[in-house]
């Protein structure tokens, strides 16, 4: 088993916290099942979120999907001029049979474009 890191984003249509709750809940939920991942693979999560977004914690959906006992962390995205609004990123540690190659990167929607070469 080793530990890997998978990456990911979400742009939100709006500041709210049920909104943010949503989207950020159906990332992980993504990244869960197209790595085959349950709760227990779980090692720690880090959420960026773009500076325009105040409405919530993005780390509150992952307590929502039942993740309670894995180490979560918010910090703020650097304020990039031209950089896409709205976004929260993820990078979870997980541990896992996958190589490396193996890992799918979950980028939904708009957010594919920020990362080309790692989005699926």
């Amino acid at each position: 088993m080793a530990v890997r890191a998978v990456r990911g984003a979400v742009q939100l249509d709006q500041d709210e916290a049920g909104h943010m709750d949503e989207r950020v809940g159906e990332l992980l939920t993504a990244v869960l099942e197209r790595n085959e991942l349950v709760a227990d693979d779980l090692i720690s999560i880090w959420f960026t979120a773009t500076p325009d977004l105040h409405s919530d914690f993005p780390a509150a959906a992952a307590r929502g999907l039942g993740i309670v006992d894995v180490p979560l962390i918010c910090a703020q995205e650097l304020d990039i001029e031209g950089a896409m609004p709205r976004v929260v990123r993820i990078l979870v540690h997980v541990e896992t049979y996958l190589a490396r190659a193996e890992i799918s990167h979950v980028y939904l929607g708009a957010t594919a474009t920020l990362r080309k070469d790692i989005a699926q």
